[in-house]
Parts: C-alpha cells; structure tokens; sequence
C-alpha cells in the first residue's frame, strides 16, 4: 500500500482530515479529485498554510500538511511553534526531501537541521520511518496522536525486514552483537544495515537500531544496548548539533552511561548535489565507508583481540 492510499482510506474513515499542501502534490496528486474541499493547496506559501492548519485544528479538524522539509520547518518555523505547538494541536508536518533525499538541490532545499527545530518544541512527536513500509503502518497512529507531529516523508522501498509491528516511540532492534551499537533512521538504516553485514562477516558483533522515532525516543532501548556494547555509533543524514547524536549524548549523560559516542554526521556543513548514491558515497555514508569509519573507531583487529 502505497502513503496515498493509506491517506486517503484514512480521510474517508475520518471526516476530520482534511489535507493541505504548499504546491508539493507529488504524494498525493490523486486526492484533490477525490477530497474535493477537503484537499487545499495555498500555493508556496508555507507560513500561510501552518496558519490555515492551526485554525482548522482549532475547529475539531485534524489537518495533514505537505510540503518540502527545509521551507517547511525553517520558513514556517514561528508558525508551527507558536501556532501549532504552543497550543499543542493536531496538526500533522509532512516534510518531503528530508536529509540526503534532497539529493540534487542544494543548500537552500537540504533539511540537515529539521529534526533539531522540531524536536526543540515541546509536545512535537518527531516520525522518521526507514522505509515507505514502515511509513504507511506509522500513519493511522500519526493521526491519532492528540498533538502535533513532524513527519520526515520516506517512501523508498523498503531494504530491511522489519522486526517488528510499528509503535510511536518504540525502536526496532534488526541485529544483536557485543562489541558495538549502531543507531540510526530513515533512509540511512539500509547503509547502515549493510555496514552491519559487512562489520559481522570480519568478526564483530554488531547491534544495529532502527529507532523509527526520534520524539518520543526510545530512551529504554538505547541505554540497554549503550550498556551491553562498547562503543555507540550514531548514524544520520544531518547535521550533529540537535539530532541523533545529540539525543543519544544528552541520553547517556543523564544516566550516567559512560560508553564512548561516534556521531556519524554531517558535521555543520550541507552536501555536494548529485544522484543519491553518488551523495552517499561523496559524503562516506555508504555502507562500505559507514564499516570502515566504525571499524577504524574499534581499534580493527586489536579490538577483537581485546575482547576476546
């Protein structure tokens, strides 16, 4: 099943949804045909569009808006925290190109800090499914949330088997081993998974973590694997300051877990445009750098040594 029909099954079993775009139809081109009124496009016009969405909220409405990530969370920004967030209301953020999957544009339409800004709002829940599997069984809960939710749109095919059902604020565990953690989401957790392939078939023991949700994270899951490994990687498509590595270090920190962090990340800088894999492989996020950029942190077959 595809993220529009999810949607639209969604909005024909609940009157309440009503969908918004600002001119970003690609996901869900068919609905204006079949929602009618209940389908609004305000054109590029992002702050316009949270504005209208806040209102509709506050008229027992559940909107689910669209638009690309970076004008969304940045242009829009005053607006979801102060007319969405503060009154906590049930708008729903779909950000499209988030992270490397703005893989031919440039700066100005890369999201490498959207997670940070919305996660930075109290009450906002933060979804950043790995696949477009993981993103239709995440959108009913996604709807009944009672509060407002940012969405990083992902509807690539999925890489993984999934192990499990989806749940808001639960991370997926795809592998255990002893020697050390990778946590990641999103498009990444493929690269990430065939890091794991890799690293396991030279000898390591590898957990690696679909965490799904980055508000409310899965605080539980982190510190058990933080504690059961000797080394954490964090693995993300933006920037370090504010996003995974960030949540991960202020995590440990106040537990007092002290296994050592690699934040695997772009490290306040935006990427060099190209085709996805091109991206992935200029910037070392493939799965092949991703082994060897982890392997190099474990001290390579000293590690092993060690640990036996």
């Amino acid at each position: 099943m595809s993220y529009e029909s999810e949607l639209l099954r969604l909005c024909e079993s609940d009157p309440r949804i009503v969908v918004m775009t600002a001119e970003n139809r690609a996901a869900i081109r068919n609905l204006p045909d079949i929602l009618g009124p209940r389908f609004l496009d305000v054109g590029i016009c992002e702050m316009t569009m949270v504005g209208m969405a806040a209102g509709l909220a506050l008229r027992g409405r559940i909107p689910v808006i669209h638009a690309l990530a970076t004008f969304l969370t940045l242009r829009a920004f005053e607006f979801i925290r102060t007319d969405v967030g503060i009154a906590r209301l049930p708008v729903k953020l779909i950000g499209a190109v988030p992270g490397f999957l703005s893989d031919g544009n440039g700066p100005t339409h890369q999201a490498l800090e959207d997670v940070a800004l919305m996660r930075g709002i109290p009450g906002m829940s933060v979804v950043c499914p790995a696949d477009e599997e993981e993103l239709v069984a995440a959108l009913p809960d996604i709807i009944r949330m009672p509060g407002p939710v940012y969405v990083r749109y992902n509807a690539r095919p999925a890489a993984v088997q999934h192990q499990r059902p989806y749940a808001i604020g639960e991370g997926e565990v795809l592998a255990t081993g002893d020697d050390v953690t990778l946590l990641t989401y999103g498009l990444l957790v493929e690269e990430a998974a065939r890091a794991c392939g890799i690293l396991e078939a030279q000898g390591y023991g590898v957990t690696l973590i679909n965490l799904r949700t980055l508000a409310p994270l899965d605080a539980a899951l982190i510190l058990r694997w933080a504690r059961a490994t000797k080394l954490v990687v964090t693995i993300e498509d933006h920037f370090r300051i504010g996003g995974l590595s960030s949540m991960v270090t202020e995590t440990l920190f106040a537990a007092r877990v002290q296994t050592p962090v690699l934040a695997i990340s772009m490290d306040e800088r935006w990427f060099h445009p190209a085709l996805l894999p091109d991206v992935l492989a200029h910037e070392g996020f493939d799965g092949p750098q991703l082994a060897e950029r982890v392997r190099a942190a474990i001290g390579g077959d000293a590690w092993r040594t060690a640990s036996a």
